[in-house]
Protein backbone atom coordinates (compact mmCIF):
# COMPACT_ATOMS: atom_id res chain seq x y z
CA UNK A 1 0.00 0.00 0.00
CA UNK A 2 1.33 3.43 -0.96
CA UNK A 3 1.31 6.44 1.34
CA UNK A 4 2.00 10.07 0.43
CA UNK A 5 2.95 12.35 3.31
CA UNK A 6 0.54 12.33 6.28
CA UNK A 7 -2.50 11.47 4.18
CA UNK A 8 -4.35 8.18 4.44
CA UNK A 9 -2.90 5.28 2.46
CA UNK A 10 -3.80 5.24 -1.22
CA UNK A 11 -5.00 1.91 -2.60
CA UNK A 12 -4.27 2.15 -6.31
CA UNK A 13 -6.33 -0.93 -7.17
CA UNK A 14 -9.47 0.91 -6.04
CA UNK A 15 -9.07 3.47 -8.83
CA UNK A 16 -9.50 0.93 -11.63
CA UNK A 17 -12.35 -1.34 -12.69
CA UNK A 18 -9.97 -4.25 -13.33
CA UNK A 19 -6.40 -5.08 -12.53
CA UNK A 20 -3.29 -6.19 -14.40
CA UNK A 21 -3.66 -8.47 -17.39
CA UNK A 22 -7.11 -9.51 -16.14
CA UNK A 23 -8.38 -6.23 -17.63
CA UNK A 24 -7.54 -7.35 -21.17
CA UNK A 25 -10.28 -7.37 -23.77
CA UNK A 26 -11.61 -10.98 -23.78
CA UNK A 27 -9.75 -13.15 -26.32
CA UNK A 28 -12.80 -13.99 -28.41
CA UNK A 29 -13.77 -10.33 -28.74
CA UNK A 30 -10.20 -9.36 -29.55
CA UNK A 31 -9.90 -11.95 -32.33
CA UNK A 32 -13.16 -10.74 -33.87
CA UNK A 33 -11.91 -7.15 -33.65
CA UNK A 34 -8.70 -7.79 -35.60
CA UNK A 35 -10.21 -10.24 -38.10
CA UNK A 36 -9.61 -9.02 -41.63
CA UNK A 37 -6.74 -6.76 -40.60
CA UNK A 38 -4.06 -9.23 -41.67
CA UNK A 39 -1.59 -7.89 -44.25
CA UNK A 40 -1.39 -9.32 -47.78
CA UNK A 41 0.16 -12.76 -47.99
CA UNK A 42 3.51 -11.27 -49.07
CA UNK A 43 3.70 -7.97 -47.11
CA UNK A 44 7.44 -7.54 -47.62
CA UNK A 45 7.16 -7.01 -51.40
CA UNK A 46 6.85 -3.26 -50.86
CA UNK A 47 10.14 -3.42 -48.95
CA UNK A 48 12.18 -4.85 -51.78
CA UNK A 49 10.58 -8.11 -52.85
CA UNK A 50 11.16 -10.13 -49.69
CA UNK A 51 8.87 -10.94 -46.81
CA UNK A 52 10.47 -9.05 -43.92
CA UNK A 53 7.58 -9.22 -41.47
CA UNK A 54 8.56 -12.54 -39.90
CA UNK A 55 5.88 -12.45 -37.19
CA UNK A 56 2.76 -10.30 -37.38
CA UNK A 57 -0.94 -10.63 -36.54
CA UNK A 58 -1.38 -14.08 -38.05
CA UNK A 59 -1.38 -16.25 -34.91
CA UNK A 60 -1.50 -13.68 -32.13
CA UNK A 61 2.13 -14.16 -31.15
CA UNK A 62 3.74 -12.20 -28.30
CA UNK A 63 5.45 -9.52 -30.42
CA UNK A 64 6.07 -8.44 -33.99
CA UNK A 65 9.37 -9.39 -35.62
CA UNK A 66 10.77 -7.55 -38.66
CA UNK A 67 13.87 -8.56 -40.60
CA UNK A 68 16.27 -5.67 -41.13
CA UNK A 69 18.51 -5.12 -44.12
CA UNK A 70 21.62 -6.51 -42.42
CA UNK A 71 20.10 -9.88 -41.56
CA UNK A 72 19.27 -9.16 -37.92
CA UNK A 73 15.69 -8.76 -36.72
CA UNK A 74 13.83 -6.25 -34.59
CA UNK A 75 11.25 -7.48 -32.08
CA UNK A 76 8.65 -4.92 -31.00
CA UNK A 77 5.83 -5.00 -28.47
CA UNK A 78 3.64 -2.83 -26.24
CA UNK A 79 1.84 -3.74 -23.02
CA UNK A 80 0.05 -1.69 -20.37
CA UNK A 81 -2.66 -2.18 -17.76
CA UNK A 82 -4.44 -0.77 -14.71
CA UNK A 83 -2.96 -1.25 -11.20
CA UNK A 84 -2.55 -4.86 -10.16
CA UNK A 85 -1.23 -4.01 -6.67
CA UNK A 86 -1.62 -1.02 -4.37
CA UNK A 87 2.09 -0.20 -4.07
CA UNK A 88 3.03 2.22 -6.87
CA UNK A 89 6.67 1.15 -7.21
CA UNK A 90 5.72 -2.53 -7.27
CA UNK A 91 3.13 -1.82 -9.96
CA UNK A 92 5.81 -0.17 -12.09
CA UNK A 93 8.19 -3.10 -11.57
CA UNK A 94 5.52 -5.63 -12.50
CA UNK A 95 4.33 -3.71 -15.57
CA UNK A 96 7.88 -3.34 -16.88
CA UNK A 97 8.67 -7.03 -16.35
CA UNK A 98 5.43 -7.92 -18.12
CA UNK A 99 6.22 -5.78 -21.17
CA UNK A 100 9.80 -7.05 -21.38
CA UNK A 101 8.50 -10.61 -21.20
CA UNK A 102 7.06 -10.40 -24.72
CA UNK A 103 10.56 -9.86 -26.10
CA UNK A 104 11.96 -12.79 -24.09
CA UNK A 105 9.05 -14.97 -25.24
CA UNK A 106 10.23 -14.47 -28.83
CA UNK A 107 13.82 -15.38 -27.93
CA UNK A 108 14.95 -11.75 -28.10
CA UNK A 109 16.91 -9.26 -26.02
CA UNK A 110 15.23 -5.95 -25.07
CA UNK A 111 17.19 -2.83 -26.05
CA UNK A 112 14.98 0.20 -25.35
CA UNK A 113 11.62 0.82 -23.72
CA UNK A 114 9.25 3.78 -23.82
CA UNK A 115 6.90 4.58 -20.93
CA UNK A 116 3.13 4.53 -21.58
CA UNK A 117 1.39 6.39 -18.73
CA UNK A 118 -2.22 7.35 -18.17
CA UNK A 119 -2.84 9.27 -14.95
CA UNK A 120 -5.95 10.82 -13.31
CA UNK A 121 -4.00 13.94 -12.38
CA UNK A 122 -6.89 15.59 -10.52
CA UNK A 123 -7.39 12.51 -8.35
CA UNK A 124 -3.99 10.94 -7.65
CA UNK A 125 -0.80 12.84 -6.75
CA UNK A 126 2.06 13.11 -9.23
CA UNK A 127 4.41 11.65 -6.63
CA UNK A 128 2.71 8.27 -7.08
CA UNK A 129 3.19 8.39 -10.84
CA UNK A 130 6.86 9.09 -10.24
CA UNK A 131 7.06 5.97 -8.04
CA UNK A 132 5.50 3.89 -10.84
CA UNK A 133 8.10 5.18 -13.31
CA UNK A 134 10.92 4.59 -10.81
CA UNK A 135 9.88 0.97 -10.30
CA UNK A 136 9.79 0.38 -14.04
CA UNK A 137 13.22 1.95 -14.48
CA UNK A 138 14.59 -0.35 -11.78
CA UNK A 139 13.47 -3.47 -13.65
CA UNK A 140 14.54 -2.13 -17.06
CA UNK A 141 18.03 -1.53 -15.70
CA UNK A 142 18.10 -5.08 -14.34
CA UNK A 143 17.28 -6.24 -17.88
CA UNK A 144 20.01 -4.05 -19.42
CA UNK A 145 17.31 -2.16 -21.32
CA UNK A 146 17.44 1.61 -21.84
CA UNK A 147 14.35 3.70 -21.07
CA UNK A 148 14.06 6.60 -23.50
CA UNK A 149 11.05 8.68 -22.47
CA UNK A 150 7.59 7.78 -23.71
CA UNK A 151 4.11 9.29 -23.67
CA UNK A 152 1.59 10.30 -20.99
CA UNK A 153 -2.07 11.34 -20.94
CA UNK A 154 -4.60 12.53 -18.38
CA UNK A 155 -6.93 9.52 -18.08
CA UNK A 156 -9.91 8.53 -15.88
CA UNK A 157 -8.04 5.45 -14.56
CA UNK A 158 -4.34 4.98 -13.86
CA UNK A 159 -2.62 3.04 -16.67
CA UNK A 160 1.01 2.09 -17.07
CA UNK A 161 3.15 -0.05 -19.33
CA UNK A 162 5.91 0.10 -21.91
CA UNK A 163 6.55 -0.16 -25.61
CA UNK A 164 9.71 -2.24 -25.98
CA UNK A 165 12.03 -2.81 -28.93
CA UNK A 166 14.66 -5.53 -28.93
CA UNK A 167 16.89 -7.62 -31.13
CA UNK A 168 16.52 -11.29 -32.01
CA UNK A 169 18.38 -13.80 -34.17
CA UNK A 170 15.86 -14.60 -36.95
CA UNK A 171 17.21 -18.15 -37.08
CA UNK A 172 16.57 -18.71 -33.36
CA UNK A 173 13.08 -17.32 -32.96
CA UNK A 174 10.70 -18.67 -30.36
CA UNK A 175 7.22 -18.48 -31.89
CA UNK A 176 3.83 -19.95 -31.07
CA UNK A 177 3.24 -21.77 -34.37
CA UNK A 178 6.32 -24.02 -34.25
CA UNK A 179 5.08 -26.72 -31.85
CA UNK A 180 5.34 -30.33 -32.98
CA UNK A 181 3.86 -33.62 -31.67
CA UNK A 182 5.97 -35.52 -29.17
CA UNK A 183 7.45 -32.41 -27.54
CA UNK A 184 7.03 -31.84 -23.78
CA UNK A 185 5.58 -28.62 -22.35
CA UNK A 186 7.44 -26.64 -19.68
CA UNK A 187 6.10 -23.82 -17.49
CA UNK A 188 8.66 -21.49 -15.88
CA UNK A 189 6.53 -19.66 -13.26
CA UNK A 190 3.75 -20.96 -11.02
CA UNK A 191 0.12 -20.04 -11.62
CA UNK A 192 -2.15 -18.24 -9.18
CA UNK A 193 -1.18 -14.56 -9.31
CA UNK A 194 -4.55 -13.65 -10.80
CA UNK A 195 -6.41 -15.22 -7.89
CA UNK A 196 -4.12 -13.63 -5.29
CA UNK A 197 -4.31 -10.25 -7.03
CA UNK A 198 -8.09 -10.45 -6.98
CA UNK A 199 -7.98 -11.16 -3.25
CA UNK A 200 -5.53 -8.28 -2.75
CA UNK A 201 -7.84 -5.88 -4.60
CA UNK A 202 -10.86 -6.92 -2.55
CA UNK A 203 -9.26 -7.20 0.92
CA UNK A 204 -5.99 -5.24 0.88
CA UNK A 205 -3.99 -8.32 1.93
CA UNK A 206 -0.46 -8.24 0.49
CA UNK A 207 1.10 -11.37 -1.04
CA UNK A 208 4.80 -10.62 -1.29
CA UNK A 209 5.59 -13.91 -3.04
CA UNK A 210 3.08 -13.09 -5.80
CA UNK A 211 4.66 -9.65 -6.26
CA UNK A 212 8.11 -11.25 -6.44
CA UNK A 213 6.92 -13.71 -9.09
CA UNK A 214 5.34 -10.98 -11.24
CA UNK A 215 8.35 -8.65 -10.98
CA UNK A 216 10.83 -11.40 -11.91
CA UNK A 217 12.23 -11.22 -15.44
CA UNK A 218 11.87 -14.12 -17.88
CA UNK A 219 15.37 -13.54 -19.26
CA UNK A 220 17.06 -16.59 -17.73
CA UNK A 221 14.16 -18.87 -18.67
CA UNK A 222 14.30 -17.68 -22.28
CA UNK A 223 18.06 -18.19 -22.45
CA UNK A 224 17.70 -21.70 -21.01
CA UNK A 225 14.97 -22.53 -23.54
CA UNK A 226 17.18 -21.41 -26.43
CA UNK A 227 20.13 -23.41 -25.09
CA UNK A 228 17.86 -26.46 -24.94
CA UNK A 229 17.02 -26.01 -28.62
CA UNK A 230 13.42 -24.81 -28.22
CA UNK A 231 11.76 -23.11 -31.20
CA UNK A 232 8.23 -22.69 -29.84
CA UNK A 233 7.13 -20.67 -26.80
CA UNK A 234 4.75 -18.04 -25.51
CA UNK A 235 4.31 -16.26 -22.21
CA UNK A 236 1.34 -16.81 -19.91
CA UNK A 237 -0.51 -13.59 -19.18
CA UNK A 238 -4.11 -12.40 -19.30
CA UNK A 239 -5.61 -15.30 -21.26
CA UNK A 240 -4.37 -17.82 -18.66
CA UNK A 241 -2.43 -21.02 -19.24
CA UNK A 242 -5.33 -22.62 -21.11
CA UNK A 243 -5.93 -19.58 -23.31
CA UNK A 244 -2.31 -19.14 -24.36
CA UNK A 245 -1.83 -22.88 -24.80
CA UNK A 246 -4.96 -23.05 -26.97
CA UNK A 247 -3.50 -20.36 -29.23
CA UNK A 248 -0.17 -22.20 -29.42
CA UNK A 249 -1.76 -25.55 -30.21
CA UNK A 250 -4.14 -24.04 -32.78
CA UNK A 251 -1.32 -22.16 -34.52
CA UNK A 252 0.91 -25.25 -34.52
CA UNK A 253 -1.77 -27.67 -35.73
CA UNK A 254 -1.45 -29.94 -32.68
CA UNK A 255 -3.33 -30.83 -29.49
CA UNK A 256 -1.87 -30.01 -26.07
CA UNK A 257 -2.22 -32.42 -23.15
CA UNK A 258 -1.90 -30.86 -19.68
CA UNK A 259 -1.11 -32.87 -16.54
CA UNK A 260 -3.03 -30.73 -14.04
CA UNK A 261 -1.22 -32.25 -11.05
CA UNK A 262 2.16 -31.20 -12.47
CA UNK A 263 1.29 -27.50 -12.87
CA UNK A 264 3.05 -25.41 -10.17
CA UNK A 265 0.81 -23.13 -8.10
CA UNK A 266 1.66 -20.26 -5.74
CA UNK A 267 1.07 -20.76 -2.01
CA UNK A 268 -2.37 -19.57 -1.00
CA UNK A 269 -3.87 -19.61 -4.49
CA UNK A 270 -5.92 -22.78 -4.08
CA UNK A 271 -7.31 -21.62 -0.74
CA UNK A 272 -8.15 -18.22 -2.21
CA UNK A 273 -9.84 -19.90 -5.17
CA UNK A 274 -12.03 -21.95 -2.84
CA UNK A 275 -12.92 -18.72 -1.03
CA UNK A 276 -14.27 -17.30 -4.30
CA UNK A 277 -11.53 -14.93 -5.44
CA UNK A 278 -11.93 -15.55 -9.17
CA UNK A 279 -11.70 -12.65 -11.61
CA UNK A 280 -14.13 -12.05 -14.44
CA UNK A 281 -11.20 -12.34 -16.87
CA UNK A 282 -10.52 -15.88 -15.66
CA UNK A 283 -14.15 -16.91 -16.19
CA UNK A 284 -14.10 -15.41 -19.70
CA UNK A 285 -10.88 -17.30 -20.48
CA UNK A 286 -12.49 -20.60 -19.53
CA UNK A 287 -15.65 -19.84 -21.50
CA UNK A 288 -13.49 -19.11 -24.58
CA UNK A 289 -11.49 -22.35 -24.56
CA UNK A 290 -14.27 -24.66 -23.38
CA UNK A 291 -15.53 -25.56 -26.88
CA UNK A 292 -12.01 -26.82 -27.69
CA UNK A 293 -11.34 -28.48 -24.32
CA UNK A 294 -11.50 -32.12 -23.22
CA UNK A 295 -11.87 -31.54 -19.46
CA UNK A 296 -11.35 -35.15 -18.43
CA UNK A 297 -12.04 -35.40 -14.70
CA UNK A 298 -10.88 -31.88 -13.87
CA UNK A 299 -12.99 -30.04 -11.30
CA UNK A 300 -14.31 -26.54 -11.89
CA UNK A 301 -11.74 -25.21 -9.41
CA UNK A 302 -8.91 -26.89 -11.32
CA UNK A 303 -10.16 -25.41 -14.58
CA UNK A 304 -10.40 -21.92 -13.09
CA UNK A 305 -6.84 -22.24 -11.83
CA UNK A 306 -5.59 -23.34 -15.26
CA UNK A 307 -7.51 -20.45 -16.86
CA UNK A 308 -6.43 -17.94 -14.19
CA UNK A 309 -5.64 -14.56 -15.76
CA UNK A 310 -1.94 -14.11 -15.04
CA UNK A 311 -0.01 -10.86 -14.94
CA UNK A 312 3.66 -11.14 -15.90
CA UNK A 313 3.51 -14.92 -15.81
CA UNK A 314 6.17 -17.37 -16.89
CA UNK A 315 7.14 -18.77 -20.26
CA UNK A 316 5.27 -21.75 -21.68
CA UNK A 317 7.87 -23.60 -23.74
CA UNK A 318 7.45 -26.49 -26.16
CA UNK A 319 10.51 -28.35 -24.99
CA UNK A 320 12.15 -29.37 -21.74
CA UNK A 321 13.83 -26.48 -19.91
CA UNK A 322 16.24 -27.56 -17.16
CA UNK A 323 15.20 -26.42 -13.71
CA UNK A 324 11.51 -26.03 -14.55
CA UNK A 325 8.59 -28.50 -14.39
CA UNK A 326 7.23 -30.36 -17.41
CA UNK A 327 3.44 -29.97 -17.28
CA UNK A 328 2.33 -31.91 -20.35
CA UNK A 329 3.08 -32.56 -23.99
CA UNK A 330 2.04 -31.83 -27.55
CA UNK A 331 0.40 -34.68 -29.46
CA UNK A 332 -1.00 -35.09 -32.99
CA UNK A 333 -4.07 -32.97 -33.58
CA UNK A 334 -7.40 -34.32 -32.32
CA UNK A 335 -10.28 -33.02 -34.44
CA UNK A 336 -12.05 -30.15 -32.71
CA UNK A 337 -9.85 -30.34 -29.60
CA UNK A 338 -6.78 -28.25 -28.88
CA UNK A 339 -6.61 -28.94 -25.13
CA UNK A 340 -6.88 -32.12 -23.07
CA UNK A 341 -6.70 -32.19 -19.25
CA UNK A 342 -5.57 -35.39 -17.61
Amino acid sequence: MTTVGPAAPVRLTQFAHGGGCACKIPPGELEAMVAGLLPPRNPGQALGGEDRLLVGLDDGDDAAVVLTGDGTALVSTADFFTPVVDDARDWGRIAAANALSDVYAMGGRPVVGLNLLGWPRDVLPAELAREVLAGALEVAREAGCFVGGGHSIDSPEPLYGMAVTGLVDPHRLLRNDAGRPGVPLTLTKPLGVGILNNRHKRTGEVFAHAVASMAALNDKAAAAALRAGAVCATDVTGFGLLGHLHKLARASGVTAVVDAAAVPVLDGARESLRAGYVSGGTRRNLDWVRPHLDEGRASEDQLHLLADAQTSGGLLVAGEVPGHPVIGELVPAVAGTTLVIR
